[in-house]
Formats: C-alpha cells, sequence, structure tokens
C-alpha cells in the first residue's frame, strides 16, 4: 500500500485488494483531515460537547434523540460480510493514521487532544459520519417550519406562506451531461457542482483509488470519513454526477404522549402503544452533565420533545426515515461503484441506495448516458410530505415503498436534444417523489446556453456553470413598473442604476449591488409587516432547526414568491419597493464583490478555540448569487456574506479522464500547510486542477 501525491496535493492511494485500498484511503484521510473526522464522529456519538463545550449540547441532544449512532450501528450490521469488511478495514486505516493526522491539527492541539482520540473509531463510525451530513440534509427542517407557519396562520394564509415560504436552505447543485454528438471528442462529457454549506476544512475530498488486484482506478470527491467515492467519480470507462433529487423521504409524525409513572404511552392508529424510553447522560466539557431523555414510537426517535398542537395540545415529533425502519443507507453500493465499467454498472449498483435520494447522470466510453434517481422513498398520504401529520391516524401510515423508475437514455433525439440537466429541479422522474423543488431556472438556464452547440469541449461545458445572469426578472419587472422617487433623489439613482444593470451578479458590477442594496431593504420592509408579525413567534423547537426556522432567510430566498401571496392580504407591495429604495440609497451601493465575498464555515466557531482557526481565504469577492447556475448564496437582510455554494466543480471527460478538471473551495490538505487553501484563487475564478490522469505520467502543475 502506498500513496502519491499531485502537485495540488490530491493522494493517489494504492494497494492490492479493495480492501487494503480501504485502509490506506483511511489511513491518508486521517493524516489529512484528522479534525474533520474526529468532530463528526463526536457529532455522531453525541460527545461534541465533551470534547468543546457547552456551546454543542444543543447538537448533542438531538443527536442523542435521533439515535443517530444506534442507527449507525443497525445499518452496519445489516450490511454482508464483505461490506462490512470493507468499511472496517477503512476504519482501520483510519486508526492507524489518527496520532499523525492530529499532531498536524491545530483545532485538536488548541483542544488538548495530541493523538485526536487514536483508536475510538468503531465499524459502523463511516455510516455515523455519513448520517451527519444528511439528516438535516432532507426534510425534517422544512416540515417544521411549514407546520409552524399553519400553527402560527391559521390553516388559510398559513397554507399560502408555506407553498410561498416552504422551501429550506437554497439548493444550487447543477449536473449536466451531453453525448458524443455533442463533443469534439465523439465522447460525452459530464460536469457538475454540488452546493452546500463552505465547510472548512471542505465537505470533499479530491482523490485517486487504484487497486490492482481488481482493476480499480478511480478518480472521485469522497467524504472524509467515508471509504470509496459515493457522489462523483470517474472509473475510466464510466463516470458519474449527482445532485439533490428534493425527494420527500423524511416524515414527521405529530405524537400524543402519556405519562405513567416511569413507562410513556403514544396515541397510536390502534390506541395507546409503548413507547422506548431511557436517559442518556451528555459529558460537557468544563460543565456539569446533561441528562436527556430519549423517546422511540413506533413511527421513530422523537426528534422534537415539545410541539404545540392544535388548540395548543402538548405534542411532540417524531421522524421516521428509511434508514431506520429498513436499518440500512445503502453503502453496499460504495465498493460497487469503485468496480463499475459500464453506465449498467452504476445503475445496477444504485439500486441498493436508500438515502439521501439523488439523482444522477451518468456517461460511459460506448457513448452510453442515463439520467436516473436512486434511493427509497416511502409509499404514504401526500400530506406527510408537507407537514408533521397526526400519529394516530392510519391514513398517515406508511404503505411501503415507492418503486423507482428505470434509468432514462439520454438520447440525440428530442426531447433530450443530447443533453441531461439535473438542477434541483421537478422533472418527470423526480415530481411524484417531492413536494417542493429548487426554481426552474438554473436547469432552463443552463440548457439555453448549451443550446444547440456541438463541438464541446470541457472548457465550454464547466463555463457553463460559472454564469451569473440573475433569474430576478420579476423583480426587476416590479421595480421597472412601480412609480419611482422623485428624479435627482438618491433613491431615483439607485433605481435608475438596477434597472440599467445588465442582471449578471458579477463582483465587480456597480448595478448587481444596487440590485442586491434594493432587495435587502425590500426583505427588511417585508419582515416588519404586522401581516407577517407571527413569523416571528418563537417556534419551541431544538436549535439545530434554525436555519430553517428564520424569518429573514426565509422571507429572502422566496421573495418573488412571497410578493406574489400578499397583495390577496391587502398589502400595498408598490409602497413597500418604494419605501425599500429610499432605505436603501441612504448609501451609495458598491460593487457586488464588496460585500458578497466568502466566508467558511468551521465547527470551532463561537467557541473558546475559534481562534484557532486560520482563514486566510474568507473575504475573497466571488461573483454569483442564490438563484444563479453559479449560486454562490447570499442572505438578503441577514448577510451578503457567501456562506453556502459550490463545494466542488469537475468536469468528467470519456474519451480522456486527464483531460478533466476539477477544484474546490480551499484545497486538498485539511490542516495548515501548501495545500491546504491553494486552490481557492482557482475556485473563485473559475479556473481549476488537473484530475489525476490513468496513466503513471506525473500530471502537469499548471492551473486549467
Amino acid at each position: 500500500m502506498t500513496t502519491t501525491r499531485d502537485a495540488w496535493g490530491v493522494p493517489t492511494v494504492r494497494a492490492g485488494s479493495l480492501d487494503d485500498l480501504a485502509r490506506e484511503q483511511g489511513r491518508v484521510t486521517a493524516v489529512d483531515r484528522a479534525w474533520q473526522l474526529e468532530v463528526e464522529r463526536w457529532r455522531s456519538e453525541a460527545t461534541l460537547a465533551a470534547h468543546v463545550g457547552a456551546s454543542e449540547i444543543e447538537w448533542d441532544a438531538f443527536a442523542a434523540r435521533a439515535r443517530l449512532d444506534d442507527t449507525a450501528r443497525r445499518c452496519f450490521e445489516a450490511l454482508d460480510p464483505a461490506t462490512q469488511r470493507w468499511i472496517t478495514a477503512y476504519v482501520d486505516g483510519v486508526r492507524d493514521g489518527l496520532a499523525e493526522g492530529a499532531a498536524r491539527s491545530p483545532e485538536l492541539r488548541a483542544l488538548g487532544f495530541p493523538t485526536g482520540g487514536h483508536g475510538e473509531w468503531r465499524p459502523w463510525t463511516p455510516l455515523g459520519v455519513f448520517g451527519v451530513h444528511h439528516v438535516l440534509f432532507g426534510s425534517i427542517g422544512s416540515k417544521v417550519w411549514r407546520g409552524h407557519l399553519v400553527r402560527s396562520f391559521g390553516p388559510g394564509l398559513g397554507r399560502e406562506l408555506a407553498g410561498a415560504l416552504g422551501l429550506g436552505p437554497p439548493d444550487g447543485s447543477n449536473a449536466v451531461a451531453v453525448t458524443g454528438s455533442r463533443t469534439a471528442s465523439g465522447l460525452p462529457l459530464v460536469a457538475g457542482d454540488p452546493h452546500r454549506l463552505l465547510e472548512r476544512p471542505g465537505i470533499y475530498q479530491q482523490v485517486r483509488l487504484v487497486a490492482s488486484d481488481d482493476d480499480v482506478d478511480v478518480v472521485g470527491l469522497a467524504f472524509p470519513g467515508v471509504p470509496g467515492v459515493a457522489h462523483f467519480g470517474h472509473t475510466g470507462t464510466v463516470a458519474w454526477a449527482v445532485t439533490n433529487a428534493m425527494a420527500e423521504y423524511q416524515d414527521l409524525y405529530r405524537e400524543r404522549l402519556r405519562r405513567d409513572g416511569d413507562r410513556v404511552w403514544a396515541l397510536g392508529p390502534d390506541g395507546e402503544e409503548p413507547v422506548e424510553v431511557a436517559t442518556v447522560e451528555l459529558a460537557v466539557r468544563d460543565a456539569e452533565p446533561v441528562y436527556v431523555e430519549t423517546l422511540e414510537t413506533a413511527r421513530g426517535p422523537v426528534v422534537v420533545p415539545s410541539w404545540e398542537g392544535a388548540g395548543g395540545e402538548p405534542e411532540a415529533l417524531s421522524l421516521r426515515a428509511p434508514s431506520r425502519v429498513d436499518a440500512a443507507l445503502g453503502f453496499e453500493a460504495l465498493p460497487q461503484l469503485l468496480r463499475a465499467r459500464t453506465a449498467a454498472d452504476v445503475e445496477a449498483a444504485l439500486g441498493s441506495w436508500v438515502e439521501p435520494v439523488n439523482s444522477y447522470l451518468i456517461a460511459d466510453t460506448t457513448g452510453d448516458v442515463r439520467q436516473l434517481v436512486a434511493g427509497r422513498v416511502p409509499d404514504r398520504a401526500v400530506a406527510n410530505r408537507w407537514y408533521p401529520v397526526p400519529a394516530w391516524e392510519q391514513a398517515y401510515a406508511w404503505r411501503g415503498t415507492c418503486p423507482m423508475p428505470a434509468g432514462l437514455r439520454v438520447t440525440d433525439d428530442a426531447p433530450w436534444d443530447g443533453v441531461a440537466v439535473t438542477a434541483n429541479d421537478e422533472r418527470p422522474d423526480t415530481a411524484a417523489f417531492g413536494s417542493v423543488f429548487a426554481r426552474p431556472h438554473r436547469a432552463a438556464r443552463i440548457r439555453a446556453l448549451v443550446g444547440d452547440r456541438t463541438g464541446l469541449t470541457p472548457d465550454e461545458l464547466v463555463a457553463v456553470l460559472l454564469d451569473t445572469a440573475t433569474p430576478a426578472t420579476g423583480l426587476l419587472d416590479l421595480l421597472a413598473r412601480t412609480d419611482g422617487p422623485a428624479a435627482g433623489t438618491p433613491a431615483a439613482d439607485l433605481r435608475a442604476e438596477a434597472l440599467d444593470w445588465d442582471g449578471r451578479m458579477d463582483a465587480t458590477s456597480v448595478g448587481a449591488g444596487a440590485f442586491a442594496a434594493w432587495r435587502s431593504a425590500l426583505v427588511r420592509r417585508l419582515l416588519g409587516l404586522p401581516l407577517l408579525a407571527p413569523l416571528h413567534r418563537p417556534a419551541g423547537v431544538p436549535g439545530v432547526l434554525a436555519p430553517w426556522l428564520s424569518p429573514a432567510e426565509r422571507v429572502g430566498t422566496s421573495l418573488e414568491r412571497l410578493l406574489a401571496v400578499l397583495p390577496g392580504s391587502g398589502v400595498d407591495v408598490g409602497a413597500l419597493v418604494r419605501e425599500a429604495l429610499v432605505d436603501a440609497a441612504s448609501d451609495p451601493a458598491p460593487e457586488w464583490g464588496a460585500t458578497h465575498r466568502l466566508h467558511t464555515v468551521h465547527s470551532l466557531d463561537g467557541t473558546p478555540w475559534q481562534d484557532a482557526v486560520v482563514r486566510p481565504a474568507d473575504g475573497t469577492p466571488l461573483d454569483g448569487d442564490t438563484d444563479c447556475v453559479q449560486a454562490t448564496v447570499s442572505l438578503p437582510a441577514l448577510t451578503d456574506l457567501c456562506l453556502r455554494g459550490p463545494v466542488a466543480r469537475y468536469v468528467w471527460d470519456l474519451s480522456d479522464r486527464a483531460a478533466g478538471r476539477w477544484v474546490v473551495p480551499l484545497g486538498a490538505d485539511g490542516a495548515p500547510g501548501p495545500h491546504a487553501e491553494d486552490q481557492t484563487p482557482l475556485w473563485a475564478t473559475g479556473s481549476f486542477v488537473p484530475v489525476p490522469p490513468t496513466s503513471e505520467e506525473p500530471p502537469c502543475p499548471t492551473p486549467a
């Protein structure tokens, strides 16, 4: 087993067998990402506060109530022996590398853990790490928010607002595949850019994995802590891209609980049912332990212990998800993906995938291009997709699993015309599984930019992902048809700047800055409306759900939909537009990049150890905005800083893997050093680094 690195620090991991490869991948990951591995393990085990302090007790309480570690253990125990052995080999490698990695980690040194908890990883920890990343990736937060709206506004306006403000934190992931008839090489291209929180270190790890005994040679983006390449990979003969399918596969059930001494009963469809009850002691660094009661009903773990039901009746909310119900995440697919040689192989491997539910674009060297949805979605009432539903009514019980459609073959004929796009949008293959999808702008814009072009190269396809055209034409139309302020006033000048703007959210654009300033002022005006005062009512739910319950974030990311609803309730939108212009014009509008800058999130933020984090890349001006194809998210009225955006960009070339390219926001290394931040300037300006070649020749060190 050996590991070498290219000019950007990207590791090439070599071994004979897949098990040995997993062990070496685990070791290298621990050397490069010790802090990241340990903090995600602590999160999965509900021990984060024990290491970091009282600021993290909210997360630990949620993780304990949701039974994340127990679910990971159950899922591991249900795997076949070969997959268990492969994952265990990865864990053994992590144990081997943690001491070396901890010595490189300023965070672990600051916390006083020089060994990084060496040896504490368990065989199911990788499944727990994956669960941490995805337990709130589904619809828990959005369903709590929609339920809060109906509870606060009543079923009439509440349901209208739930439709207008029903999205969670913005999704911005894109993927595009073109058939060989559209490319210069005559073979397909696949490109994409997953969007998540811009964490430090980055959530994805660039890696090349080579197992000579199994004829495996894969490049891809791995989750640190999880073996193999789950979401984005190129095996040499087949490549795939992933976006969130926006499926509703998690349900929240309203539980009516009754206590009888030490016993707890829940009202189910057939009467009262016993509830599994336990008390968990959560250690807290430099403080007394906290004791948390965990409850599990026949639906699932209670994750919101206090919820105000109809008429103020006390209730709780339980979480029902396929991963716990079926004791499965789909990890059987991961070693199969490494061995895949064709699009059909990838589709077959993903047949066992469970959650999250993803959209895939797949292409191989025979020219086969496919689009498919993979994952497990329960069959139940439509209302389950939208709101917390009564546990005591049989109508909302699960009835089994929805069948997944077979993969769609992307052809050169209509309606494909050689192009497939997924962008969290509603499509025929996803519509049956979701309730709220991303606006169609990004998918439509990508298709328009590809158009009927042929002879496409990797550079041209990836340039599509850098498009900064705003979809906010509805807001601009509203601004244009609303009577403006008196000529010669700062507000009139701001309005003229925004209306003369070319509609591109470029960092150097003053027009984009003027538009963004007015947009934020408009959000603030809306938040102050007496009609919307109930938005600010405390929801009474765990703090980990706060990102889904921020009125400012919800209004700012759903502005056009909300403005369409409000006139029906007597709101004078034109007056709000004019007042917001006056508000925004109090200061001259800067270039968009003066305020729209990179801001990474770190696990030690808000703790006594946050000064241990070095952030040289933060403050970098960024093109793009929330709904652009280049979705560098801002939160109007809260901040123009970008905390969520493309956590990687890549293009896979099926004619020559080495002709592809990729980039991540920071670098390949998760510890301070030459490769911790070296890709940020390229990522910010739309440049890339080379994908490691299939041959043994070293890659060119010059940025693409």
